[in-house]
């Protein structure tokens, strides 16, 4: 599971439908305020970037699915353990990387390479 595009929950039904025709064509769709945060973390200087060297493996992994468009759910079930302890990854990572979503998180892996978004798609087809 993957994406290419992401909306925030009070998109209008013209931008839903705008999205949707975007990604048909194969063409990534970011609501303006995402699309402006993950130019902020790119722009924001390497030094200031928190490093991926903090996480364990086991965080790496979650990570990678979370980026992929799991659920806390699905990665429990993907990885064999309880959704409390996904969730208990989870917010170490946020924490450890100075992230306050798992959208921000899921675009640090794209970043850091961990994942590839094109091929993430491509599992859903």
């Amino acid at each position: 599971a993957g994406a290419l595009g992401y909306l925030l929950k009070d998109s209008s039904p013209d931008d839903l439908v705008r999205a949707i025709r975007q990604v048909h064509r194969g063409e990534p769709s970011l609501h303006p305020i995402i699309a402006r945060k993950l130019l902020q973390e790119i722009a924001r200087p390497a030094e200031l970037q928190p490093a991926l060297e903090s996480l364990t493996a086991r965080e790496i992994e979650v990570l990678k699915l979370i980026a992929e468009g799991l659920s806390n759910q699905d990665i429990a079930d993907r990885i064999i353990v309880s959704e409390s302890t996904v969730r208990a990854h989870v917010s170490r990572i946020l924490g450890k990387l100075h992230l306050a979503s798992r959208t921000q998180a899921a675009l640090y892996a794209v970043r850091e390479g961990l994942t590839d978004v094109d091929a993430a798609g491509a599992q859903e087809e």
